[in-house]
């Protein structure tokens, strides 16, 4: 293949074709001569700063227009992917089609597309079809462009194709009933841009001035691998995710099919979002599973019925488990997806703190048994989670305490930086700050991706996954004991958990004797309980001993619990002698 050296409207590019196009037999002939270019407005700073914008849209929805207006507001030069495409070749579009066929064509266009935003930001209009090519998607995000999809209606569309009907597509046939195929076949691809922006027949200085502001204001979702492999994905943090989860999924999935189980509490609340965010991508949902809220939904009996509606809806082995809610049901459609038709793709949406900074992350699910928590379960890693954090100011205030007690524990975890922001902090969080909110879920999936990376299924008894688990071998006693009935929230068993934790390592000699008094005290000062006698019931020392015999991190018959040095510093343990862990409990109050 050899590469073509093209002047294009504003610099000098290389672009590769296909060997067949460069036929000696015909060689190129010199580029038209560019128009006088516009004049360019003052560079603005702008959200976009330092991508390339690429327009993509149907026939007329004035993709070169726009784009020659916004290239000039920006000061960023323009080109046109058809016109590049076509001085490359030394061949007008219509001919390569009609010699070479579209999958030649859209093969060129796609490497050409690659080149042209490889380098310095540029602004690029695509042609109708370009979009709708899957590796041409790819490309684009890969070059970490921004998509922007020009979206017009059918009216306003029709009055702009009026005089094209020499174009192959029109060619002897009504422009409504092309560009409606047209429409069904690429809108639902087009939804996959970065930027939605209506169109209407308003002048053209008008709709660049609110691409260019929505470009200016654009904040796109931070995004955090989970690096295992194969099994490999994104954790996507941001506002608005939902309205855009079919287009952030469609790219990761292996069909456009998928269930979603959801609970009572969240259903009315953010189901439509999702549903209308599908939908927009050309999503079948083929059935909506709603749960009872709360732990009692882990339970094999809810599981048995979500299989059942699951596959009764027609899943198959292409379809992909959405699981829309916190950690409850995060666990119970991943169990489900886990183990139907020995395993479906899975996505995680949670709508809850915990969820978003735990429980979502790391591919652990799993249902109850009457002995203990967790004790039926799979690893079985999601596709891609999407924390919508404008989920969080929906959160009834002892939800949101709860959750943050996860957030507290990978302060405690990652060291003295994150922990001594969450004492800052806590207290605005937990009452709805959504920057402190958006910061807590970023640090800790940072904490949880990485750890999960290290240690996939916890296979590490002294470090790894399981410091994770700080907090959680009394905090799930104490929830075993509750019975799952909603008396006491996960979050609350982990804050409880957690000032054991310290107070057990203190005695024990491990930490200083003001770590507990620091570790209690913030946590109550967030409204949580963050000791026995905070809770609103008693609990016996040996049955609680008795659950945590029982818990999945027993091994060898011993116990082992997550202790602290300082923050930052966590180790597992299986020497803390069980008299100690008694006495601690009944210094707390728990009755003998």
């Amino acid at each position: 293949m050899l590469p073509v050296k093209i002047v294009s409207r504003n610099t000098a590019i290389e672009v590769p074709w296909a060997e067949p196009v460069t036929d000696p037999a015909h060689p190129l002939p010199e580029p038209p001569a560019a128009p006088a270019p516009l004049a360019p407005e003052p560079p603005r700073r702008a959200g976009h700063a330092g991508r390339s914008i690429v327009l993509v849209g149907m026939p007329g929805a004035g993709k070169s227009s726009i784009g020659r207006r916004l290239a000039a507001r920006f000061g960023l030069p323009f080109l046109d992917a058809d016109t590049e495409i076509e001085a490359a070749a030394g061949l007008p579009i219509t001919e390569i089609f009609a010699r070479y066929g579209e999958p030649h064509f859209r093969d060129g266009e796609r490497r050409v597309i690659s080149r042209l935003i490889s380098g310095p930001p540029v602004v690029l209009a695509t042609g109708g079809g370009a979009y709708a090519d899957a590796r041409t998607r790819a490309a684009i995000r890969d070059a970490g462009a921004i998509a922007v999809w020009l979206r017009c209606g059918m009216p306003t569309l029709l009055r702009r194709v009026a005089g094209r009907e020499h174009r192959p597509m029109f060619l002897n046939a009504d422009p409504a009933d092309v560009l409606q195929r047209l429409m069904t076949a690429r809108h639902p691809l087009y939804a996959e841009a970065d930027m939605v922006i209506a169109c209407t027949d308003e002048p053209p200085e008008l709709t660049t001035r609110r691409v260019a502001e929505a470009l200016e204001n654009w904040q796109p979702p931070l995004s955090l691998p989970v690096t295992l492999g194969e099994r490999s994905y994104d954790i996507l943090i941001g506002a608005g995710l939902l309205a855009r989860a079919g287009a952030l999924m469609a790219p990761v999935l292996p069909s456009r099919r998928v269930v979603v189980v959801t609970d009572e509490n969240v259903a009315p609340v953010h189901l439509p979002t999702l549903r209308a965010g599908l939908e927009a991508a050309a999503f079948q949902v083929l059935a909506e599973i709603v749960v009872a809220p709360g732990e009692a939904s882990k339970d094999f009996s809810v599981l048995q019925r979500v299989l059942e509606q699951m596959l009764a809806a027609g899943a198959d082995r292409r379809t992909t488990v959405v699981a829309l809610g916190g950690g409850v049901v995060g666990d119970l459609a991943g169990f489900a997806a886990a183990v139907a038709l020995r395993g479906l793709p899975f996505v995680q949406v949670p709508t809850t703190l915990l969820a978003q900074v735990d429980s979502s992350v790391g591919g652990k699910t799993g249902v109850n048994l009457s002995l203990g928590k967790n004790l039926v379960g799979a690893f079985h890693q999601p596709r891609l989670v999407l924390a919508d954090t404008d989920t969080l100011q929906t959160l009834p205030p002892r939800e949101l305490r709860a959750g943050y007690a996860e957030v507290a524990k990978h302060g405690l975890l990652s060291g003295e930086d994150f922990w001594g922001w969450c004492e800052a902090n806590g207290e605005k969080l937990v009452a709805g700050d959504s920057a402190a909110l958006a910061h807590a879920v970023l640090e800790s999936c940072k904490l949880k991706s990485e750890v999960v990376a290290g240690d996939e299924r916890e296979e590490s008894a002294e470090g790894g996954r399981a410091l994770l688990n700080l907090g959680h071998t009394f905090g799930h006693a104490f929830e075993a004991e509750s019975g799952y009935g909603g008396q006491l929230l996960h979050g609350e068993a982990v804050a409880v958990g957690l000032g054991l934790a310290a107070a057990i390592s203190a005695r024990l000699g491990h930490c200083s004797q003001e770590l507990p008094g620091r570790v209690i005290g913030h946590l109550q000062a967030c409204g949580m309980p963050a000791r026995v006698r905070d809770l609103p019931r008693p609990y016996a020392v040996e049955a609680l001993l008795g659950r945590m015999r029982k818990d999945k991190k027993v091994r060898d018959g011993a116990l082992r619990f997550v202790l602290l040095k300082q923050p930052g510093e966590a180790f597992t343990s299986a020497d803390v002698p069980a008299e100690a862990v008694a006495q601690l409990l009944r210094d707390e109050g728990c009755t003998t």
